[in-house]
């Protein structure tokens, strides 16, 4: 019997999971909740910063992979021979010449500046908009395969407005990273930025990374947006890996600290997402939703079927960035479980409170809104946009907002779907994976309902960890192929919702309202209208 573990780093939590590598059976897991984060350090949710400190990671992961170890049958940890990762993204940093984030050296380890930016932290929307103008009037687009509009959420922004914000930041800074290169490179002790393994996913849906152009952007580029990135490309990569690549193994300080073997192979790492998708069992004509917090939408295309498409507004189509020998679709919200949480902060109400009482109302007959709480992502990011709620009046009362609000969120969800059917993308089938696909049948139904197309819900609830797992499986050399490890240890699917065809064709009649009211709402009620 081969072990593999799967890491899932998501937004509150590192999550482990101990999984048999022949059928995918989980042997054990375990969830540890970053503890800075956890005590709401180095936020301004009012400025939309959000950052986190390296020690959050590396704490949690030690943790994590050593209660769920504890919980295995003796022995698990000698038969472990693969480990992949995957995070939220993007969510980089600046490091020093040795691959050090800057927030683990003593004069930084209490500066923002020096932490992981947050995939949600919005305060580069300037850098974001300097970015696009630039790249529109350049002799190469580089947003081209990244749907044509570069966001705020995205490496090349953040790590420019650090720059611009902090001069002691600034000195220090020889390169960036991304969560999910570094700590793969931290296992295997190979941290210099210009030999560490790049993930394929991360640089070509976040970075402007394309072959076609070399790589990165050029410097005549970044150096015209700015000259504070002068030199920063020369320190970083040319070349990029999808996950089925082998990083090294477990160093031996690591090893230690795990309580496993040198001889582990570790796998280059993804976005979250990515990984879910593949643990979902994506194949091409799926479309899989990671719905928590935000969701993020994504396929996979044969090379035949793309061709030379760019499709607009999305957050990229990169070669092998889900599954190697596919083209990897990316789109997704900015807002959606964290709409309701918003909203159930505000009334002082559960969210289960809420959605009780919601569920027993018939479809919003008055109250509409957008769902824009935390920007648009796609179609067609743009972090200035803002929520709007129309049609209230005396008699509207906090469930009858809820339901909206949740039905604002399907909206949104359908805008995407209408992105890639417009532009030849098939979708043959719609899969749920995260917190909210397996706990809110509520959203999960109003969501069909919205769409007309029936969703299935991934079985596992760990459909992430479960996809690092199959990478790692790959890159210990027990699988083949991404595609092989899938079907030795899928978990195929807990449930699925049908579409009420009444409600949906009542739906679609409040969709137009909806991109009406999106069209007000962007034209005078965006941040800066």
């Amino acid at each position: 019997m081969k072990y593999v573990i799967g890491l899932d780093y998501g937004t509150d939590s590192c999550r482990a999971v101990v999984v048999d590598a022949a059928n995918g059976k989980e042997i054990a897991s375990a969830v540890h909740y970053y503890p800075r984060w956890g005590e709401g350090k180095y936020c301004n949710p009012q400025a939309n910063q959000y950052r986190q400190h390296p020690s959050d990671y590396i704490e949690t992961m030690e943790s994590a992979i050593r209660e769920a170890l504890e919980k295995s049958p003796a022995g698990t940890a000698d038969k472990v021979t693969g480990i992949a990762l995957d995070t939220t993204g993007s969510t980089p940093v600046l490091t020093d010449r040795e691959g050090t984030p800057l927030a683990l050296l003593p004069e930084f380890k209490d500066n923002p500046n020096a932490m992981f930016v947050l995939w949600k932290d919005h305060t580069a929307v300037r850098e974001a908009a300097e970015i696009n103008q630039l790249a529109k009037n350049w002799d190469t687009d580089y947003t081209m395969y990244e749907g044509g509009i570069y966001s705020s959420e995205w490496v090349w922004a953040k790590m420019l407005h650090v720059l611009r914000e902090d001069a002691g930041v600034r000195r220090k800074a020889y390169a960036w990273i991304e969560h999910c290169d570094w700590l793969p490179a931290l296992l295997t002790g190979k941290t210099q930025p210009e030999k560490v393994v790049r993930s394929r996913c991360a640089a070509g849906h976040k970075a402007m990374w394309h072959p076609s152009w070399g790589g990165l952007p050029s410097e005549a580029f970044l150096t015209k947006l700015d000259p504070l990135l002068a030199g920063f490309r020369a320190h970083l990569f040319e070349n990029t890996y999808p996950s089925h690549t082998k990083v090294g193994y477990l160093s031996d300080e690591w090893a230690l600290r795990l309580g496993l073997s040198t001889e582990v192979a570790v796998a280059a790492g993804a976005f979250d997402c990515h990984f879910g998708a593949v643990g979902a069992e994506i194949r091409p004509g799926a479309f899989v939703r990671v719905i928590g917090t935000s969701t993020c939408d994504v396929m996979v295309v044969p090379y035949e079927t793309i061709g030379n498409k760019l499709i607009p507004g999305i957050c990229g189509q990169v070669d092998g960035s889900v599954i190697p020998g596919l083209v990897g679709l990316e789109a997704g919200q900015s807002g959606f479980g964290d709409v309701y949480a918003w909203f159930a902060k505000l009334v002082n109400q559960s969210i289960p409170e809420l959605t009780a009482a919601a569920e027993q109302l018939p479809i919003s007959e008055n109250i509409i809104a957008t769902d824009w709480l935390n920007g648009r992502r796609t179609p067609d990011a743009s972090q200035l946009l803002t929520g709007t709620i129309a049609g209230l009046t005396l008699g509207s009362t906090a469930p009858m907002i809820f339901r909206a609000l949740v039905e604002a969120t399907a909206y949104g969800s359908k805008a995407i779907v209408d992105r890639f059917l417009e532009n030849g993308i098939a979708i043959e089938s719609v899969i749920g994976i995260g917190g909210i696909s397996q706990k809110s049948p509520f959203v999960m139904q109003t969501l069909a309902d919205v769409l007309g197309m029936p969703i299935k819900v991934a079985k596992t609830e760990q459909a992430c960890a479960f996809g690092a797992a199959m990478f790692a499986s790959v890159v210990a050399g027990i699988h083949p192929d991404v595609q092989t490890a899938q079907k030795a240890m899928g978990q195929g699917f807990l449930s699925e919702y049908l579409p009420n065809e009444a409600n949906h064709r009542i739906y679609l009649k409040w969709y137009e309202k909806y991109l009406r009211l999106g069209q007000f709402t962007e034209s005078e009620c965006s941040i800066h209208s």
